[in-house]
């Protein structure tokens, strides 16, 4: 349902497909509770901690231990629940490591994030970027990871069962009748209250800012000067956040598929539906001209386009059977869809699934739905989709008080994507009935003082919209953008060698490719 919002790397969301597939949270908190103390942005040693009472946790040993398959290395970080209140509990990161394989001299740790809200870095790490980045790139650093406070392994935030979780998804988000809106509005409601329920500690403190606070403790203690980063999707506005608390400390960073923190929650979200619907025409586009036919139609896109629109409908007016006890509606069908717009590798498993949900069979679909809210075979989810939630609700102010403002702004939705438009429009309502108030507002970051940053961009970048990265490179005081021209989510490691070798050369040696340089 809020999955409308989720930024992933196309990497580990294509895991999950095939691995499938990857939404969005902007904003800095502005509370006590998590701005940077006074004093962070004063030239201290970069291994010093940011005040006194954070000592204990910038000089911790940490216990390494193997983990996965390979030479991982896994451990405990302990970072503060409260950074206003140090001294007043704190809560277990999971970490992870693998050492620089050589040969070349060590450069230091690359911590790697893939987004989310909610992807687990540790993940990541073990299944693709410890293994799979490119070797000059491994030899020189150890590759390193946490998982945010609140994702994965370090104290995840929980909120439904995964038969609430079911129900959920499949609740009607483009509500046609009161009865409709009435069930949607329930949903988010029960939604967030099981997650107060289930995580009241840790839900107050899951907020980006804190998170980037914890991967300052997290460099110091592995003994780096500077923080080396490659962050995808969501993990852009992570390590952003990172520089403008912290710009002296600051190394060379990789921000993958930007996210524009200066916009509100509600503008973000229209963006993206526009991305969406950008990301569709160009697979409506590759469809039609398939010799196998194309389950839209080989005529125009404009034609493909009210066909999906068709089908959506007669989905919501009668679901499509799955062999499964759960049918196939209009939100698990969207949600399928969607999935297969982060990744061009999967439009051939959507053209397939499409063809076959035409026929009566909506298998398929459901698989890529499932994968996308990372729901495995037993009914179980992973928390993915809580935390998620509870970092985008305390990033930013709702976009939508309630009802009558969605309805309000259902025009502008859907003249940004009459395919998507309306279920972007309804799913946005979502922390409007969160818990917590947010801590975050939206704003320009400049990091006035960072050593460059490199900001990548896509073209047709369905979730995070090419003018998000435009927009970020020229908000950073030392950002240069690097542009990839094509289809899904992010650039680096998917296929463009002018790409890879940009980010290679950056991350080796500090040279950062031309100004506004394009690659194909």
């Amino acid at each position: 349902m809020d999955s409308r919002r989720l930024l992933r790397t196309s990497a580990i969301a294509a895991a999950t497909v095939g691995l499938l597939i990857s939404g969005c949270s902007s904003g800095s908190s502005s509370t006590s509770a998590t701005a940077s103390p006074k004093g962070a942005r004063n030239a201290a040693p970069a291994d010093a901690p940011t005040s006194e009472a954070l000592t204990p946790y910038y000089t911790q040993k940490l216990s390494w231990r193997a983990c996965g398959v390979g030479k991982f290395e896994c451990a405990t970080l302990k970072a503060p629940l409260d950074y206003a209140k140090p001294a007043g509990g704190s809560v277990n990161l999971a970490v992870s490591r693998v050492k620089a394989t050589g040969p070349g001299k060590r450069i230091g740790s690359l911590l790697v994030n893939p987004g989310g809200p909610g992807g687990s870095a540790v993940g990541y790490l073990q299944t693709y970027a410890g293994i799979g980045y490119p070797a000059p790139v491994r030899a020189r650093y150890d590759m390193a990871a946490i998982d945010p406070r609140g994702v994965a392994r370090s104290e995840p935030v929980e909120c439904l069962t995964g038969k609430e979780m079911d129900a959920y998804t499949e609740v009607d988000q483009t509500p046609d009748d009161p009865a409709e809106q009435a069930a949607l509005t329930k949903a988010f409601k029960d939604f967030a209250n099981g997650c107060e329920a289930k995580s009241g500690k840790i839900l107050p403190h899951v907020s980006t800012v804190e998170a980037a606070r914890d991967m300052d403790i997290f460099r110091a203690v592995l003994g780096d000067q500077k923080l080396y980063y490659v962050g995808a999707s969501y993990g852009t506005f992570l390590g952003a956040t990172y520089a403008e608390l912290f710009p002296e400390r600051t190394g060379r960073l990789v921000l993958d598929g930007a996210m524009d923190p200066s916009l509100s929650s509600l503008n973000m979200n229209r963006d993206q539906t526009a991305g969406f619907e950008t990301a569709f025409q160009s697979f409506a586009a590759d469809c039609i001209k398939q010799k196998g036919g194309c389950p839209l139609g080989t005529d125009s896109v404009e034609d493909a386009s009210a066909r999906m629109e068709k089908f959506f409908k007669d989905a919501d007016a009668e679901p499509i059977p799955t062999g499964q006890s759960r049918p196939l509606g209009e939100s698990l069908a969207t949600t399928g869809v969607i999935a297969a717009m982060y990744d061009q590798d999967a439009w051939p498993e959507l053209r397939t699934a499409l063809s076959r949900a035409m026929k009566g069979d909506g298998a398929g679909l459901l698989a890529l739905a499932d994968s996308y809210y990372e729901r495995d075979k037993s009914g179980n989810y992973a928390n993915l989709m809580y935390a998620n939630a509870a970092v985008n609700c305390l990033d930013l102010p709702p976009a939508f008080a309630g009802p009558a403002e969605v309805r309000a702004a259902l025009p502008a939705f859907e003249q940004a994507s009459p395919v998507f438009g309306a279920g972007f429009a309804w799913a946005s309502l979502n922390c409007a009935y969160w818990p917590l108030r947010a801590t975050g507002t939206p704003h320009r970051i400049e990091a006035r003082g960072a050593a460059p940053i490199l900001v990548v961009g896509t073209t047709r970048d369905p979730a995070t919209p090419y003018k998000w990265a435009q927009s970020l490179a020229a908000q950073l005081s030392s950002g240069t953008l690097l542009t990839f021209e094509g289809d899904g989510h992010t650039a680096y490691g998917r296929g463009s060698d002018c790409i890879d070798t940009a980010i290679n050369t950056y991350l080796l040696d500090g040279t950062l490719p031309p100004r506004d340089k394009r690659c194909s």
